[in-house]
């Protein structure tokens, strides 16, 4: 990666990130033990029978939590394309416009997943807690933006991430990618407006 892209926090070549995020053991190390996204098998990676996009487009898991969820590209093309996050509890919505966006989240905020409906003071206590539970966070974190070719200082804030989130699961993106069960019903959003987020 040359300079330019990395202090912009810009990967250098389209599709290059999903490897990495399977190979490069700082990024295994922060992505699956921290973030919870395993993407190191993604032929394993099996998206539940009945799941689909409501439009009709294809929904392409590439890598999952440890609870079974799923992490999906939206459509064609690669790392640019969607990302959708569909819980095994019934919920999903977009979480990112590309993989390189998605990788930014998880650095900043790798406890995305318990700010829906949380104030900003229940949010930085629910990050206190994520950060005592892992002492070494921002050293973890460091090496796998590093070997990803980012730098650390040019990530955007947890404010900032979280706020993408709420716009994201509000405009024509959340329609786009509106996920539907094997019935047919949508499955509930994954964030909705939360004026303390923003």
């Amino acid at each position: 990666m040359n300079a330019s892209n990395a202090s912009t926090g810009a990967p250098t070549r389209p599709d290059a990130l999903l490897p990495l995020l399977a190979s490069s053991e700082a990024v295994v190390d922060f992505f699956a033990g921290v973030a919870d996204l395993d993407a190191t098998n993604p032929a394993d990676h099996l998206l539940e029978d009945g799941l689909r996009l409501a439009s009709g487009a294809r929904l392409e898991q590439f890598a999952r939590a440890g609870t079974g969820d799923a992490f999906c590209f939206v459509g064609e093309g690669g790392e640019e394309r969607p990302v959708v996050y569909v819980s095994l509890d019934g919920e999903a919505g977009p979480l990112a416009l590309g993989l390189p966006e998605l990788v930014r989240l998880c650095l900043v905020a790798p406890w995305w997943r318990d700010a829906p409906g949380r104030t900003a003071g229940q949010l930085q206590a629910i990050a206190d807690e994520y950060r005592e539970d892992v002492p070494d966070l921002d050293r973890r974190r460091d090496l796998a933006a590093r070997a990803l070719g980012l730098d650390p200082a040019g990530l955007p804030s947890e404010a900032a991430v979280l706020a993408r989130l709420v716009e994201l699961s509000q405009g024509p993106v959340a329609v786009a990618c509106l996920v539907v069960g094997y019935e047919g019903d949508p499955l509930d959003p994954l964030f909705g407006p939360s004026p303390d987020l923003l």
